[in-house]
């Protein structure tokens, strides 16, 4: 059976074994009659009913359409389900309860429920409608599950963080950092995405972009040890997001940290006074960010790479290269002949060692020139190829690199 198990197939004795019976939206995917290219693209393993959790055959979370025939599926039976809670908004399930199956209910916001199995069930209080369930199994390993489109409210950070959580990733990243804010998050939790929809493309997209949160997907029929899968996905400590004018870049660079708390955005680009349309710019970037997010208007970026820190997201390179050769005087011919392309070379070596040397986890963005057009002037032939050889340099030093086209990411590394 799929899954992260013992050697031989074996869980280990006292695991706690959940089977993902669903990892879709309540709509599944593909949805129904839905014309777009991501429910198209949504087939044989990329397919997902509504989420629904099975654990440890006595406990289910979430009854949705086929939940039998799913089991059967995984190989499971429902016949020792014991209770079976809800976690979306309604009091009552949306299908009709299989024989046999307990009538579903829900376990009052703070309240904690115990089975005779052993396992506790506290019901954890959300930002939006719904219930969202903490599970400690009969040995101690612990699980937290979220409704779709749900967040904690009023987190207190944990006596230890979490072994399993499953959570809209992708609807809900804020909720991702809010755990990781304090602590219910660790290096070690498995990150398990669910109610996946067709806001993604699945396959290999949906992979790329849970992975930079830390987390990851599985199919339907999937059982899972918690506490038992080691292989978390590492986050990339550097990356750079190439792109052109409108590309998408910097959506790109934001949604790779947006499931992260206490970000530093850098912004490279400072303000122009009386500039109407820089100023929209601005405020749409700013509109856009997760509100615990920080903003620092510099180019001084080298201390900020030298000191421990929350992730910084530079955006963008190019506007710190215009800075940098402004105060080189390298726009001029021969300041550039005398000494400022010295000057230059120098500030953005600078850069790289300590992009190279770096503790943060770093997202820069930058733009990707000299795709045919040659500028007309040599200061502006000068700034393609110094842009050029900086946005090379500072690749050299990145575990994942990022070309943006037309809102697409192509992966160059990593």
């Amino acid at each position: 059976m799929p899954g992260a198990q013992e050697p031989g197939g074996q869980a280990k004795i006292g695991a706690v074994e959940l089977t993902l019976l669903g990892t879709g939206a309540p709509a599944g995917l593909p949805r129904p009659d839905c014309p777009c290219a991501a429910c198209a693209a949504a087939l044989g393993p990329d397919a997902r009913a509504a989420t629904a959790l099975l654990l440890d055959g006595a406990l289910l979370l979430d009854l949705t359409p086929g939940a039998a025939f799913a089991a059967a599926r995984a190989g499971r039976s429902l016949t020792g389900v014991r209770q079976v809670l809800l976690s979306h908004p309604h009091d009552g399930p949306a299908v009709e309860v299989p024989a046999g199956l307990p009538q579903p209910g829900r376990v009052p916001d703070g309240r904690e429920l115990t089975l005779l199995t052993g396992h506790r069930v506290r019901a954890v209080a959300l930002d939006a409608p719904g219930t969202g369930y903490a599970v400690t199994g009969p040995e101690g390993q612990r699980l937290l599950y979220l409704p779709p489109g749900g967040a904690p409210a009023g987190l207190e950070a944990p006596a230890a963080s979490y072994d399993m959580v499953l959570v809209d990733v992708v609807g809900r990243p804020d909720a991702l950092a809010k755990l990781r804010a304090v602590g219910a998050v660790g290096p070690t939790t498995d990150v398990v995405a669910v109610h996946l929809d067709h806001d993604v493309p699945p396959g290999p997209e949906l992979g790329r972009r849970l992975a930079a949160a830390g987390a990851r997907a599985v199919p339907d029929g999937v059982t899972l040890v918690v506490g038992a899968y080691e292989d978390v996905p590492d986050v990339p400590r550097r990356t750079l997001v190439l792109g052109g004018a409108r590309s998408g870049k910097s959506v790109e660079a934001e949604r790779r940290l947006e499931a992260f708390p206490d970000v530093l955005y850098v912004a490279t680009g400072g303000s122009r006074n009386g500039d109407t349309e820089w100023s929209s710019r601005v405020a749409a970037h700013r509109d856009r960010r997760p509100g615990s997010w920080q903003t620092v208007e510099t180019c001084d970026l080298v201390p900020l790479l030298e000191t421990e820190g929350p992730p910084l997201l530079i955006d963008c390179l190019s506007l710190w290269l215009t800075d940098a050769m402004d105060s080189a005087g390298a726009w001029d011919d021969a300041v550039w002949a005398e000494h400022g392309e010295k000057v230059l070379r120098e500030r953005v070596r600078e850069l790289t060692e300590a992009v190279r040397v770096t503790r943060r986890t770093v997202v820069a963005v930058s733009n990707e020139v000299g795709s045919g057009i040659v500028p007309a002037t040599a200061s502006g032939r000068r700034y393609r190829d110094e842009l050029g050889r900086l946005n090379a340099g500072f690749a050299d030093e990145c575990e994942h690199v990022l070309l943006v086209v037309a809102g697409q990411a192509v992966v160059l590394r990593g």
